[in-house]
């Protein structure tokens, strides 16, 4: 059962080509205050993210990912 004050969303992240990629984006958003859970595909260029809205918004995740040198090219909101 989701706690419903916690968001998910998935993110679309271009330019990862290594794992080396995937720990980059997986570290930045675990150091983000606010996300109580991330996991980054390299397969599905995507990274998920479980959040806590009133700490951090969909919009700032997008810019963690963009600050750690690539590129977040849309995303899904879910549950």
């Amino acid at each position: 059962m989701s706690d419903p004050a916690t968001k998910a969303v998935t993110i679309n992240v271009q330019g990862m080509s290594c794992q080396g990629c995937v720990g980059k984006v997986l570290s930045a958003l675990q150091a983000t205050p606010g996300v109580l859970a991330a996991a980054v595909s390299l397969e599905r260029s995507a990274a998920q993210i479980t959040f806590d809205p009133a700490l951090v918004s969909v919009v700032q995740l997008m810019k963690v990912v963009t600050t750690a040198g690539f590129k977040a090219a849309g995303f899904a909101v879910g549950g």
